[in-house]
């Protein structure tokens, strides 16, 4: 690859002097130099069955292959779609897995690209196509499992099941392993599955009761996304367990490989979750990952989601959308509002942040009373007196416009291509590979773009998206300094 000079210019250097403000978390200072690059997918592209791509739910990067040649980067990711497009009710999608090639030119930290990088320093190209299958080879789907409970056999626990007869999975999270076999986090479960290398399930970990969705006092794995004919799940809302569509969206192994943590999207049904306003309380489930087959339980913790208010004055909870493991006690974690961004009727996001999440004073509620169903921890949003929650420090605003703009982009009006999106639910890190900034990383962070297209194609059948919605799978690539980090890794 073409190695590339770049100049910084005292204004740029001034841009980034105040860019790099640190954000200390127990001392420890992280810091966010700001956007060097950005890149496409189009909306309109159809992966190796034919089918419209959609991406973004969860993303790993394949740090082995990663390289530097001089100032450019090339290497590969996954991403990992959800359920397919499901706006009028879900559908028979096969769950599917892409890789992505990836060219990085990084733009230096505050300053404008330069010629010949296109305004983006990222070329991003879908590069194969991956189906996820059951334990028996068959297919999965992206179904609402209505009413459907596989039951438990073997090493395998009740697991959710489309009225087909399939395993329904509404993929959210990826972790990739060094021998190819990978975890994947679901909505309705909400579950944690193990895969093959080549996409072949080969075992499942439940939650704590206190997670697993109840109606009637049975579980019940409907998010109230039926699909064509299908009657609406009674009641609409589980009584006890995740709220509908709002299961295990972020997944992240440490860096030591030990532990592997899972969030919740937002608080339990009993923990606040049935409502907007009290949904703060959520959990972090920490499994011990030595025996990767069989995940033990060994710590989880209450995570108080962000607080904002919204443009008419209401509170509102911030739903989690992604993590990345710095150690076994500290991640990064994405929480966003909804409801705007381009390809929908609100241009504005008023909240999409990145925090850093410290475990390390928290009560540690594992295995214990309220991860039965019928003990919350916090009834209608209020905290029990003797949980301490982990501890967060604002890290990168994602909706900074003064740094969207330096690529062309911006949040808010017009609501237009260039507008982000509404859902970003996807992270990972890559080295900068620059012994003079050991602990520098490239932090990728991906939409999920809802297979919105005005040329799409699924399930033997074209569609439109609504209001003329036409949504790229956009990446975004920081530049961040993270001390510690690489001294942790396995």
């Amino acid at each position: 690859m073409k190695h590339l000079t770049r100049t910084v210019s005292l204004g740029a250097a001034l841009a980034l002097f105040t860019a790099v403000t640190p954000a200390l978390a127990d001392g420890v200072a992280y810091v966010n130099k700001g956007l060097v690059g950005i890149g496409r997918i189009p909306a309109s592209q159809k992966d190796k069955f034919g089918e419209t791509f959609g991406s973004g739910s969860g993303m790993a990067i394949d740090t082995k292959g990663w390289a530097r040649d001089g100032n450019a980067y090339k290497g590969s990711l996954w991403l990992l779609p959800d359920r397919g497009y499901n706006v009028a009710g879900t559908t028979d999608y096969r769950p599917r897995l892409n890789t992505i090639s990836i060219e990085l030119a990084p733009v230096v930290p505050g300053a404008a690209p330069t010629a010949g990088q296109e305004r983006s320093g990222v070329k991003a190209a879908l590069a194969d196509t991956m189906l996820l299958t059951d334990d028996k080879g068959a297919d999965t789907t992206g179904l609402d499992p209505l009413n459907g409970v596989r039951p438990a056999a073997g090493d395998m626990p009740i697991l959710p099941q489309a009225d087909n007869g399939k395993l329904a999975l509404d993929n959210e999270a990826i972790v990739r392993l060094p021998d190819g076999t990978m975890f994947i986090s679901d909505e309705y479960g909400p579950n944690i599955y193990r895969f093959s290398a080549d996409g072949h399930l080969m075992s499942a970990t439940q939650p704590p009761a206190a997670l697993v969705p109840m109606r009637h006092g049975k579980p019940n794995f409907a998010s109230d996304n039926p699909g064509p004919g299908a009657a609406e799940p009674d009641p609409k809302d589980p009584e006890t367990g995740r709220q509908n569509n709002q299961g295990l969206e972020g997944m992240a192994m440490t860096p030591d490989g030990k532990f592997l943590i899972a969030v919740l999207q937002s608080a339990t049904r009993q923990d606040g979750g049935d409502s907007g306003s009290t949904r703060q309380n959520t959990r972090a489930l920490v499994y011990d990952a030595s025996d990767l087959a069989h995940l033990k339980l060994a710590h989880e913790y209450v995570v108080p989601l962000p607080v904002f208010k919204d443009a008419k004055g209401k509170t509102k909870v911030a739903a989690q959308s992604e993590i990345v493991a710095l150690s076994d006690t500290r991640f990064l974690m994405l929480a966003r509002d909804s409801g705007n961004g381009q390809g929908l009727k609100g241009a504005e996001s008023i909240y999409r942040k990145i925090n850093i999440v410290d475990l390390s004073e928290a009560t540690d509620i594992a295995n214990g009373p309220f991860d039965a169903a019928d003990k919350p921890v916090a009834p209608k949003g209020v905290l029990d007196p003797s949980v301490t929650t982990a501890k967060l420090t604002p890290f990168i605003d994602i909706n900074d416009n003064a740094e969207l703009g330096r690529f062309g982009m911006h949040n808010g009006a017009p609501n237009d291509k260039n507008n982000l999106s509404e859902k970003w639910e996807a992270m990972s890190l890559a080295s900068v590979l620059d012994p003079k900034l050991p602990d520098d990383y490239f932090l990728f962070v991906a939409n999920d773009n809802d297979f919105l297209t005005q040329d799409g194609f699924q399930v033997g059948a074209p569609y439109k998206a609504d209001d003329g919605a036409d949504v790229d799978t956009t990446f975004l690539v920081f530049q961040v300094t993270l001390p510690g980090l690489a001294s942790n890794t396995q």
